[in-house]
């Protein structure tokens, strides 16, 4: 992938009214690098890493996000991760900066991998994704998850897609 850039996010397919249709088709095992990408940045309540604000946060943000004309449309992406078992913060990729918004930048090389199937193995695929840094001499560190659907359109579509993002250098 060049630069900053991510796999194309395609957002044509639309039934719920919601979330789109995630088409994972080029998103496993891409290298991503970033130099200073502009991200929002926003943070979530959670219990015992069950988010409790999610959705009041992300309308908030994507409301934001639209009125500011700062999405980023093909290239698409929230990195979420849970900072402790009581918060989790979420990198919404921009275009430009979001007034009223807290803004970051993230650099660095990661390596991405598709799953799919119920949250509750996101404490596997988090070990997935620290061994694929440990296989690339990379010493594990954030891992981010892309949830690709709210729970209720991943049930809709019947599949629930959730992209690892981890740092290997």
């Amino acid at each position: 992938m060049q630069t900053n850039e991510t796999p194309r996010y395609d957002d044509s397919v639309n039934t719920t009214g919601c979330c789109p249709r995630f088409n994972p088709e080029g998103w496993d095992g891409q290298e991503l690098h970033f130099r200073d990408k502009r991200f929002l940045r926003a943070t979530t309540r959670s219990v015992m890493h069950i988010p409790l604000n999610m959705g009041n946060v992300f309308s908030r943000v994507n409301r934001h996000i639209d009125d500011a004309e700062a999405s980023a449309t093909d290239q698409f992406i929230v990195l979420s991760r849970d900072i402790s078992p009581w918060s989790s913060e979420h990198l919404f990729s921009v275009a430009k900066s979001v007034p009223g918004e807290e803004m970051t930048t993230l650099s660095g090389d990661f390596m991405t991998k598709v799953f799919e199937g119920p949250y509750s193995q996101a404490r596997q695929w988090q070990e997935e994704m620290r061994q694929i840094a440990r296989d690339r001499k990379s010493e594990p560190s954030n891992v981010y998850f892309f949830y690709t659907t709210c729970p209720k359109c991943a049930k809709a579509y019947g599949k629930n897609y959730v992209v690892g993002v981890t740092a290997v250098a």
